[in-house]
């Protein structure tokens, strides 16, 4: 198994670190996606029930209030977006994808989400090489025990649970080139797992281990794939992204100036900048102090690494 380092910062050279792309404040940064139609960088604010939406080089940024907080989102190839609120699956319309400052979408509910289980919320997902959405719910409660899910969901199918094992916290969902790999993690348990993934009959096989992180500061929170199939994930608690080649071997630690790193994403026209989201949650006033741009998106580009864009959701109207 990989050898990981006691500090964030170890072996982590000007080349393999990430500086302030933009300033934010954001509670809980996550979800972070480049979207190549708008030529934006968009993530959610958990805590604050808000998607935003960024152009590099302006100064202003897109802000949509939401009627409930936001774990996870897709981009639609109709140029909607689908949402994970909280408790439900929505489609959201905005009006103009470009447009700057605070917007409200219009909303459409699709199908709630654990709807008995008052303890839970959608947290992170993206889509499959397929275009379905693949997410996962989290354990609110302070008792943090095992009881979120992964589902798929798509027009074609609807709703289908995956038959993978309960968790607390659902993280580091991705896909590997070829869709057929899938990968994700319960944080808590700190390690990231593996499985066959097959789109159409959602169906998984042969669950295994696929990396465990093993400093007791690092805990596995959003992960991506490159077009390598390396595995590109951020570490909470630790101020790192770390990448791992496709059999799980540690390759590289790339520092980040703030500890809770979240969500990891390639993008930029060549998809070849490697952009972080990041969260002011859990940190003391001593530790906001000392990092002050936590909350920030952070960014960099490092050499011969090239991003694997996410599918778009597949919201083609039924034959």
């Amino acid at each position: 198994m990989p050898t990981e380092t006691p500090s964030p910062f170890e072996h982590a050279d000007e080349q393999a670190s990430l500086t302030l792309a933009l300033a934010q404040s954001a509670t809980l940064g996550e979800g972070l996606q480049w979207h190549a139609g708008s030529a934006r960088w968009w993530w959610t604010d958990i805590e604050a029930s808000t998607l935003h939406a960024w152009t590099p080089g302006d100064e202003s940024t897109l802000n949509v209030k939401l009627p409930d907080r936001l774990g996870s989102f897709a981009h639609c190839r109709s140029g909607r977006l689908l949402l994970g609120l909280a408790k439900r699956l929505c489609l959201a319309t905005l009006a103009d994808l470009q447009a700057t400052g605070s917007s409200v979408p219009a909303i459409q509910s699709l199908v709630p989400v654990d709807p008995a289980e008052p303890r839970t919320r959608i947290n992170d997902g993206r889509t499959d090489r397929r275009g379905f959405f693949v997410f996962g719910t989290m354990n609110q409660a302070s008792d943090k025990r095992p009881i979120g899910s992964f589902y798929q969901y798509s027009l074609q199918h609807g709703l289908r649970r995956l038959a993978l094992p309960a968790v607390a916290i659902a993280n580091s969902i991705c896909f590997s080139p070829d869709g057929r790999t899938m990968y994700f993690c319960d944080t808590l348990s700190q390690a990231i797992m593996q499985c066959d993934y097959d789109a159409e009959s959602a169906q998984i096989a042969k669950l295994r281990l696929f990396t465990r992180i093993t400093p007791d500061h690092a805990w596995p929170d959003g992960s991506v794939i490159a077009a390598d199939g390396s595995l590109w994930n951020a570490q909470w608690g630790a101020g790192r992204v770390v990448q791992y080649s496709p059999e799980g071997q540690l390759m590289r630690v790339v520092g980040v100036p703030a500890t809770n790193t979240t969500c990891p994403a390639f993008g930029g026209a060549d998809c070849d900048e490697l952009m972080v989201t990041t969260a002011r949650s859990d940190l003391s006033r001593e530790e906001l102090e000392r990092l002050p741009a936590s909350g920030s998106l952070f960014a960099g580009r490092l050499p011969l690494v090239q991003g694997l864009p996410d599918a778009l959701f597949d919201d083609s109207p039924m034959p």
